[in-house]
């Protein structure tokens, strides 16, 4: 008694939601080495209250929970196997997605972790807290009881909160962060998981002999063992028995014996309580007590007794023949004579308690009194025809209009008028809409739609609906004024307007006295006269036209609206959410139920506090049954309201922590039986094969519920990943674990052949249909389940009230002998991992196959279906082909029947006559082809409807160690790769591959999916990606493998070709070569795919791994969008022949863009090196990388600029105004960055040009005959610009640029010593990154820039201040041999200090650049009024050419690059004010748009193809007037935080201006990890959407944005 006192406290305790200190100390251990032990007694439990308690603070005694913490804080023991890691993934807001909404998760035989993981610097992440009622600290579980994980803070690192799994139960969690407005928290989505329970049954011997030989009972085949193993749910293999047919307790045995022998595991007892009058086990009388009929005639037990005899007997089923239990449990209705009724009719819906009930119980005694008054009226008693049903419902109708329904509906003209009246006086005004002049109809209308009818208690009594008598009375006050002093008048003026409100009352009651008349007839119809119906006869007082829907309680004092209580029932298509019962349900008056009328429906309320005594009632019920039981089925489960269903299961899981629990659910909606599983905790739903109309929709529900996971499906090898574990308690050791992404679940199935409430195969289909339906279902990865009607070929379904005969145990007939077989090897497949299958579905076979992965060992079942009654046809099937595989006979049978004749047995139920028919051995033919060996299944000659076959399968030639090899040894094999081999191996585009390997070798062209965008292993894991996660074999690429194995010689032979150049390529290469050998030599061509996908994955893994371990540990310590954006260093940097930083030999270079800059000029640009080179070398640590650009485009200098076109240092490009900026800037970084960084300025470069700057060929022996160093390059640049640059272009013409005119050859720069800005350009030339010169002659732009930005564009300013400060910083420390520049000043020569130029900046930059937000300070500015098009800005321009002064007002982005590089040129809150109109205006998805949306220019749809007359858009003259670029997005975001933690929001709470910023690269992360190019676009058009001519991955889009995170990182890390 000592255990049954702890597990009802413990009841008690859940129910509550309490925090006071439980006292269950069932443990774990407990749980799984005495699977049968359970409380001895009923336990009482308490009722649950509303609302929510904190966590437990107080220890207890050991719970599950307890029992997990310890076991993670615990010493590693050495044979421990690694722990498995659940990753679930949520969205950035802290929710799941849809799919991810509910996961299903196995038992905890060992504890695991559940692990949340979000993205840094996510919105949920914003003091976010993950909470969840599984206890994860340990404790009881309660439902409303919380704990709490803070989520970290962090915004460079992977955020991880790990939750110990410990034990059983539905689970519900979510995230709480603060919102955008101050104090304000958000919850997000919840999401629910549900962890299956730890089940365990006796272990038996094997059903299949050695030498293939099924085994009889009597051959020990099956036979119980005495140790206990664990069973997964879908090793479960469930009999369905009705235990009035079984007998007393002392007549079980039979029936035991008889389920174990055919393989059944748990039997499913209807309801076993005491049954009511109806004699329905579903109609249960006294939940507390069981049936009498179980126990000896005469035999008085106490309920404690019964239950004690009831565990006796299941204890022997468990132990003796090894069936677990599981009871149906009714939660929703009672019987309706139960005792307990007279006491509580509370406890029912009546219209004392649910008043919109009484004119349905007027209705239903109506009709009960009609019924006994049909034979005084002549009229009909016996229904048999139709002429019948409608002489009754023409009398019906006529008696109900003497009942006067329609005064349920409408307003009392009488008292409306008279409450008017009397309310004139006290209303003195009316403030409500204006009314004066409104017609009547137009009042009515006004009082419905603003909600003033008050229709709360319609149906309570008659005339209950009316509207409030003041508002009535204003409202005729405020419309009939001339009325004022006539209070009569104005009553009869509301009299008015009642008559039209009632106008529409009338109709609602005429229409539901038409369905409710209609759903009579239908009713009668169905139940007298109907072929299918019960064909009841004489209408009688009991037995009334249609069934009652109410049960008067036989009480002392009867009163009908306390007594009369609603029945139960169901609705056709109803909302199973809903309460029919309740308003504003009319379905008991509109005579929509289809009622029970032995049941009476259970009021629970919302809550106990609206029931008390039946919740504590229903939840004593439920705790006796969980503690005697190992599972429930929830009987009507979908109508059952479900917090009543979460509440009640909750406390019998206290009693029994692992309790199973199934249901059958009538939703039709599968988001809808999602919603119930979740909350409920329903651990299977059941499904029906008997519900396929034909065999193709057969083998659909098979491959739906029971596939398990496709042959040869890759996810967890492919998916999962080893790591070291942190202990999630924070105390105890680390420790190997696996970890596994979840990708959602679907509510598992306990998939029945045929249920107890269903027709039978003779009645829906054909006897024979059984043998093979239910051999199929055995075959299932899931739960299955049966019925003994099934097995035994019952010829039609029972009467669970009328049928009184017992069951016939050792039934000779039936298909039990194949049960026998099958039953038992499904456990035994489920047990030994045969988790794969195969469903193949031609004409009415269905070809069956499980595997066990590992072992490529198997089972193939051959059904022949028979849903139609009759054809003994073989029927048409191809030949089996089994692909390397060996196939060897083991069973087959057909069924024959002779007779479909019922003859009945007065004493016991039996089945058709039958007899299974062994067939004869079918041997596989062996053959040889093209692809290899193979076995051929012929179907024989005589294999008839209904009949099976059943093959053991075993895969040849495969080696046994072929995943081990095919998952090892790559870390080892891409190990030692550097950067630029990983570039070969991970990526390179078509142009890139082809030109390194002299036009040989392109991109993969996969038929029916297309070509790769990648050569390398990124163009392969894009398409895989998709297909591991969901094992969709069905792709394109998968059907190619299958095909052949040219995808297998390509990437080795890629490789092999390269290794000339590229030597450590021929590592990789082995690697591959060796495994993919093994692949195409010994698995079949369906396992190809499976192996290729290992092979992929984990060179990927690898190669990926050697690439991050290079980088900086800004990058290795990162998360992942900072580790996807390192990888585009690798993306962009690599060897091509035709493009190289030193003319005489290839030497690897950053391509700009892919797929448009793969190679030979396109392909390095200086200004596009140089914005890129900063994010993509430096911050990932590839210095070396950045030197040799470095030093590469310095040699090349000339006229005081760099090339923007490189053209591998022989036809340099010297056009860009901005590209030595750039430069000096990425100098600078490096010098600050680069170990031993300021030794690069002392470094030497050879210098492309003579000292005259005149052209020569890189070859002649006048190139590279002089040097200079960094440093005296910086100062060549300085001194160029401060004399003045000007020139013409080398080559200048068409030959050089076919658009260009000849103006736009001339180079023209100048500083204007006033101000010490650097002017240049004109408009017919573009020498800044918006560099698009006009191409269509048609429309007239051909030579016409789209955006010259001649002038001193902001960002040129901001570069050269960045610039002048850091010189001066050196030169002061003696850093730097020089000190300023030459210049002319007031016609003077002399030395420009460093310091001096920008102190001119300095002083100069503001009232040039800013355009102030008030009109009335532009006095203070360079600025002319009267073209500012907005304000609050910094000018893009300033001194914009003549005829162009608009464009320096032009709002763009790139005033926030100089406010990176030179924050101190600007007043601190201009520019933050600059910055919020530039998050606003400008910012988009994947970038900034390039052009104010309110400029007259704005065109955001960039196509170069386009060649219309519109010159503004005519060959994409708009690549920069309102695209959105990707790179400009990085500076602004650096930018912004800068400013705003300087005055801002971020001063006070850096946080805030953090998570900010980081809601904008939500875009850009989503787009890295989904798009095939795995990098950031170019540009895109409007909004973020795609353009086709961009570049799908961009160097400089991935460089600034990694420029960004780095800021981030290093704050961080400082504070």
């Amino acid at each position: 008694m000592a255990k049954a006192r702890k597990t009802k406290a413990a009841a008690s305790t859940i129910l509550r939601g309490d925090t006071s200190k439980p006292t269950n100390n069932m443990s774990s251990t407990t749980r799984k080495t005495e699977p049968d032990s359970k409380p001895s007694s009923k336990p009482s439990v308490t009722i649950p209250k509303e609302g929510f308690a904190p966590s437990r603070s107080k220890k207890t005694p050991k719970t599950p929970a307890d029992e997990g913490l310890e076991f993670f804080e615990s010493a590693v023991v050495q044979a421990d196997v690694p722990i498995q890691v659940y990753e679930l993934r949520l969205h950035p807001d802290g929710g799941p997605s849809k799919e991810l909404s509910y996961i299903r998760l196995p038992p905890p035989c060992i504890p695991y972790v559940l692990r949340v993981s979000l993205e840094a610097g996510t919105a949920a992440s914003k003091n976010g807290v993950f909470k969840t009622n599984f206890p994860i600290d340990g404790g009881e579980f309660g439902r409303f009881r919380f704990a709490e994980r803070k989520i970290p803070t962090d915004f460079s690192k992977p955020i991880k909160v790990d939750l110990p799994i410990s034990h059983a139960g539905a689970f519900v969690y979510w995230v709480e962060y603060d919102g955008d407005k101050p104090g304000k928290r958000v919850k997000g989505r919840e999401g629910y998981f549900n962890i299956d329970p730890i089940l365990r049954i006796k272990e038996r011997s094997p059903i299949i002999s050695q030498h293939l030989n099924p085994l009889s009972s009597k051959a020990h085949g099956g036979a119980i063992k005495d140790s206990f193993t664990n069973i997964p749910l879908d090793g479960l293999v469930v009999l369905t028995v009705v235990s009035k047919w079984m007998g007393k307790f002392d007549e079980w045995r039979p029936y035991l014996q008889e389920a174990t022998e055919r393989g059944y595991n748990m039997l499913h007892y209807t309801p076993l309580q005491q049954r009511g009058q109806s004699g329905s086990p579903y109609s249960i009388a006294d939940q507390l007590a069981y049936d009498s009929a179980l126990f000896p005639v005469g035999w008085k037990g106490s309920d404690d007794q019964q239950r004690d005899e009831m565990k006796k007997m299941l204890k022997i089923a468990k132990n003796e023949y090894g069936l677990l239990s599981l009871i149906d449990v009714v939660l929703n209705h009672t019987a309706d004579n139960s005792a307990w009724l007279v006491d509580h009719p509370e406890a029912g819906y009546s219209p004392s308690n649910t008043p919109h009930l009484t004119p349905a119980l007027e209705l239903d005694t109506a009709m009960i009194t009609f019924s006994a008054s049909l034979a005084s009226k002549g009229l009909p008693t016996k229904i048999s025809s139709a002429a019948d049903v409608d002489t009754l419902m023409s009398a019906f109708k006529e008696e109900l209009r003497a009942h006067n329904f329609w005064q349920y509906y409408v307003l009392d003209v009488k008292h409306e008028k008279d409450a008017v009246v009397a309310a004139l006086a006290s209303v003195q005004t009316w403030d409500g809409a204006p009314v004066a002049g409104k017609t009547v109809a137009e009042l009515a209308e006004l009082i419905r739609s603003s909600g003033k009818l008050d229709e709360s208690k319609k149906f309570h009594k008659r005339y209950g609906v009316t509207v409030d008598p003041k508002y009535a009375a204003g409202l005729v006050k405020a419309t009939f004024a001339g009325l004022v002093k006539e209070p009569g008048a104005l009553g009869d003026a509301w009299v008015r307007v009642v008559d039209v409100l009632n106008v529409n009352q009338y109709k609602e009651w005429e229409e539901d006295t038409r369905v409710a008349l209609e759903n009579i007839k239908n009713r009668i119809t169905y139940t007298r006269l109907d072929e299918h119906g019960p064909k009841l006869w004489e209408i009688t007082e009991q037995v009334p036209i249609v069934e009652s829907y109410f049960t008067r309680i036989k009480a002392p004092k009867h009163d009908p609206s306390v007594h009369s209580v609603a029945n139960n029932g169901w609705i056709w298509n109803a909302d199973p959410l809903q309460n029919f019962a309740l308003p504003p349900s009319k379905s008991y008056l509109r005579r929509e139920v289809i009622a029970w009328g032995d049941c009476v429906k259970l009021r629970y309320g919302t809550g106990p506090k609206d029931n008390p005594w039946l919740w504590q009632y229903m939840t004593d019920y439920v705790c006796s049954l969980a503690g005697v039981f190992d599972g429930f089925r929830i009987d009507n489960c979908h109508s059952t309201p479900l917090h009543v269903g979460v509440a009640l299961l909750d406390a019998a899981r206290v009693v029994n922590p692992d309790l199973y629990v199934c249901a059958e659910l009538f939703t039709g909606n599968e988001d809808t039986d999602t919603h119930f599983v979740s909350r409920l905790g329903i651990n299977s739903l059941i499904r029906e094969a008997y519900n396929a109309w034909d065999t193709k929709e057969l083998s659909r529900l098979l491959y739906r519920h029971g596939l398990g996971k496709p042959i040869g499906s890759m996810d967890a090898a492919c998916l999962t990943n080893r790591e070291d574990l942190p202990p999630p308690t924070g105390k105890g050791p680390s420790r190997p674990c696996v970890v596994t992404p979840l990708q959602g679940s679907l509510p598992h199935a306990l998939f029945f052949d045929l249920t107890h409430d269903n027709e039978s195969p003779l009645h829906k289909r054909s006897a024979e249909d059984a043998l093979s339906t239910g051999s199929l279902v055995t075959f299932s990865h899931c739960g299955i389940g049966s019925v003994k009607a099934f097995d035994d070929l019952y010829p039609k379904l029972l009467n669970l009230v009328q049928e009184e005969r017992k069951y016939k145990a050792g039934s000779e007939t039936g298909i039990g002998r194949v049960k026998h077989v099958l039953n038992h090897l499904h456990t035994e497949m489920v047990l030994e991992g045969y988790s794969e299958g195969h469903v193949h579905q031609e004409n009415d076979y269905i070809v069956m196959h499980r595997v066990q992965q590992s072992k490529q060992k198997g089972y193939l079942l051959v059904a022949h279906t028979a849903f139609s009654k009759g054809s003994k046809d073989r029927g048409w099937i191809k030949p089996i082909r089994l692909r390397k595989t060996k196939a060897q006979f083991v069973l087959g049978a057909s069924i024959e029947i002779p007779s479909y004749d019922i003859h009945d047995d007065p004493k016991f139920l039996t089945g058709l006559p039958s007899t299974l028919v062994d067939l004869l051995p079918v041997e596989p033919v062996e053959g040889t082809d093209g692809e290899g060996s193979y076995s051929e299944i012929i179907v024989p000659e005589n294999f008839p409807p209904g009949s099976i076959m059943l093959f053991k399968t075993q895969m040849e030639g495969i080696d046994a160690d072929l995943d081990t090899l095919c998952a090892s040894g790559a870390e080892k094999a891409f190990g030692n790769l550097d950067l630029v081999d990983l570039n070969a191996i991970l990526y390179r585009a078509e142009g890139e591959e082809r030109d390194a390997t002299g036009g040989e070798i392109g991109a993969y062209d996969v038929p029916g999916m297309g070509k790769l965008v990648y050569c390398g292993l990124e163009g392969w894991m894009h398409p895989l990606r998709h297909i591991m996660q969901h094992n969709d074999l069905g792709h394109p690429l998968c059907g190619h493998l299958r095909d052949g194995v040219w995808a297998m010689d390509y990437i080795h032979s890629r490789l092999i070709k390269q290794v000339d150049v590229l030597p450590n390529l021929a590592k990789p290469a082995a690697w591959f070569k060796e495994r993919f050998d093994k692949i195409k030599g010994s698995t079949p061509p369906f396992l190809r795919p499976k192996y290729f996908a290992i092979v992929i994955s984990e060179a990927y893994k690898a190669a990926r791994s050697a690439a991050v371990e290079q980088c900086s540990s800004f990058v290795s310590s990162g998360h992942s969008f900072t580790q996807d954006l390192a990888m585009c260093s690798i993306q962009m940097y690599g060897l091509v022949k035709s493009a190289s930083l030193d003319p005489a030999k290839p030497v690897p270079s950053l391509a700009a863009g892919l797929p448009h800059f793969t190679s030979g000029w396109a392909r390095t640009w200086g200004r596009d090196v140089f914005i890129s080179l900063r994010g993509l070398f430096l911050t990932t640590g590839n210095f070396e990388a950045a030197k040799k650009h470095i030093l590469a485009f310095a040699s090349t200098l000339k006229h005081g600029l760099i090339p923007n076109l490189l053209d591998s240092v022989r036809n340099p490009r010297y056009n860009s105004r901005d590209s030595p900026w750039w430069m000096l800037q990425n100098i600078q970084d490096y010098v600050s960055k680069a170990p031993d960084g300021l030794s690069l300025l002392s470094e030497s470069v050879k210098r492309r040009f003579p000292k005259d700057e005149s052209w020569v060929p890189w070859d002649d022996p006048r190139a590279y005959t002089h040097s200079s160093t960094i440093a005296e390059i910086i100062q060549e640049i300085l001194q160029r610009h401060a004399t003045g640059i000007s020139f013409r272009e080398y080559n200048a013409g068409p030959n050089l640029d076919m658009q260009m005119r000849d103006a736009g050859f001339n180079i023209d720069i100048h500083v204007d010593w006033s101000t010490g800005i650097i002017f240049g350009g004109s408009q017919y030339n573009c020498g800044t990154w918006m560099d698009k010169m006009g191409e269509s002659e048609r429309a007239g732009t051909k030579g016409v820039p789209g955006t010259p930005r001649d002038g001193a564009p902001i960002e040129i300013t901001g570069l050269l201040k960045s610039t002048l400060r850091w010189l001066e910083e050196l030169s002061t420390a003696g850093k730097f041999p020089f000190k300023g520049v030459e210049a002319e000043m007031d016609g003077k020569k002399r030395l420009v200090t460093y310091k001096e130029w920008g102190s001119l900046l300095q002083t100069s930059f503001e009232n040039c650049y800013y355009v102030p937000l008030e009109p009335a300070d532009d006095a203070k500015y360079h600025v002319n009024s009267s073209i500012i098009n907005r304000r609050g800005i910094y000018k893009d321009v300033f001194g914009s050419g003549k005829g162009r002064e608009w464009s320096d007002y032009q709002l763009r982005p790139n005033f926030p690059i100089a406010m990176t590089v030179a924050p101190e040129l600007f007043d601190k809150d201009h520019a933050l004010e600059a910055l919020k109109l530039a998050d606003k205006i400008l910012r988009a998805p994947l970038g900034m748009k390039t052009l104010d949306p309110i400029d007259s220019q704005y065109r955001p749809h960039y196509d170069n193809s386009n060649d219309s007359d519109d010159g503004s858009i005519a060959k994409g003259l708009n690549y920069h007037q309102g695209p959105e670029w990707g790179w400009p997005l990085g500076y602004f975001l650096r930018a912004y935080m800068h400013f705003d933690l300087l005055v801002g929001s971020g001063k006070n709470d850096k946080n805030a201006t953090l998570h900010h910023l980081h809601q904008a690269l939500l875009p850009s992360r989503h787009h890295i990890q989904r798009d095939p190019w795995a990098g950031l676009p170019e540009l895109t058009n409007k909004d973020g959407a795609y353009c086709h001519d961009s570049c799908n991955t961009q160097a400089w889009s991935a460089s600034t944005m990694l420029d960004f995170l780095e800021d981030v990182h290093g704050m961080c890390s400082r504070s």
